[in-house]
């Protein structure tokens, strides 16, 4: 009885002080996703009173959450926009900007698709810029040779930062498309689409179609610069090979949050651990040395962009970048 007393006595006292869980409250990119959602396992192994949720709204609509001070880290699969950064200053909120992996756009067709085993850089663009929207229906319209068969798009939400960079690569203006396409800021309902439908076109991160290539067919891209047709690989996104799909995957930390010490052991975390779980979901880690960089500028609380509030920007040396700032 007296022990029974002791437990309901120490209960009400943690409920007398507002006793809670900690918790780290991400969201963003579903592209980042796997990263993220891999590095709050295994931090939450070692941290056990520390609970890490993370959702998936796209980079857009996490940097929505993430300016409203609903989250504590956004994954982002492009860098902050000017508006987002106006945003940010207007409401006096801090961030750091921390690089934690490279991701290659995929372009995908279903595998008993046959005839397109690469595209040129400008067949994309003719497929996919808004004037193609009710004009351009079918897989003969884009190269001479190819099926007189109707062309079925998938591809990133408009909220998404694969979106954002895909149509700046490609169309040369972010956000710019034709509308008629299947969107998700959900990268698994575009798998789906994509591996259930012979007819199909889609584009996502890279670990999404690693995860998935018994079901789908990879499309080698031709930038038109000499080189031919690369396939998307670990080599060709690390060395920029892959062009112009190759890109820097990115989370930012509230500065705010930053102060919680859980937020600070889970971000200190994900760069000390990036390299290893970063490549186990299918992603293409960052230098060491980028990744030392980019833990200085969180100890240092170097805030800001380091690409100005420009948001995508194809062909970027992530390296040089850093080191510059660093100087």
């Amino acid at each position: 009885m007296e022990k029974a007393t002791k437990v309901l006595m120490v209960m009400g006292m943690l409920l007398g002080t507002g006793y809670s869980q900690k918790m780290v409250k991400i969201d963003g990119s579903s592209t980042v996703y796997p990263i993220t959602e891999a590095v709050a396992e295994e931090f939450q192994k070692v941290y056990k009173d520390i609970k890490v949720v993370v959702g998936i709204s796209g980079t857009g609509g996490g940097f929505k959450k993430f300016l409203r001070e609903e989250t504590d880290i956004n994954n982002a699969s492009r860098p902050i926009k000017e508006s987002e950064l106006e945003l940010a200053k207007k409401k006096k909120i801090e961030f750091i900007e921390i690089p934690v992996a490279y991701d290659g756009i995929t372009v995908v067709v279903h595998p008993d698709n046959t005839w397109c085993d690469y595209m040129t850089v400008s067949e994309l663009k003719k497929l996919w810029e808004p004037s193609a929207q009710g004009k351009i229906k079918k897989w003969s319209q884009i190269r001479k040779g190819w099926p007189d068969k109707e062309i079925h798009l998938y591809g990133a939400g408009i909220d998404s930062g694969t979106y954002d960079y895909f149509t700046e690569a490609i169309i040369g203006k972010e956000g710019a498309s034709r509308g008629d396409f299947v969107a998700s800021e959900d990268d698994n309902v575009l798998v789906q689409g994509v591996s259930n439908d012979p007819l199909a076109l889609g584009f996502f991160g890279y670990a999404y179609y690693e995860e998935n290539k018994d079901i789908l067919k990879a499309v080698a891209i031709d930038p038109e610069d000499g080189r031919g047709p690369v396939l998307p690989s670990v080599e060709t996104i690390r060395s920029g090979k892959y062009f112009p799909l190759s890109r820097p995957i990115f989370i930012y930390v509230n500065v705010k949050s930053l102060e919680k010490p859980e937020v600070q052991k889970f971000v200190e975390f994900y760069l000390k651990n990036s390299k290893e779980l970063v490549r186990e979901v299918g992603y293409i880690p960052l230098s060491e040395q980028s990744y030392k960089l980019a833990l200085e500028r969180v100890k240092k609380k170097i805030t800001g962009s380091i690409f100005g509030g420009k948001g995508s920007q194809i062909g970027v040396t992530l390296e040089e970048l850093l080191k510059k700032e660093g100087k």
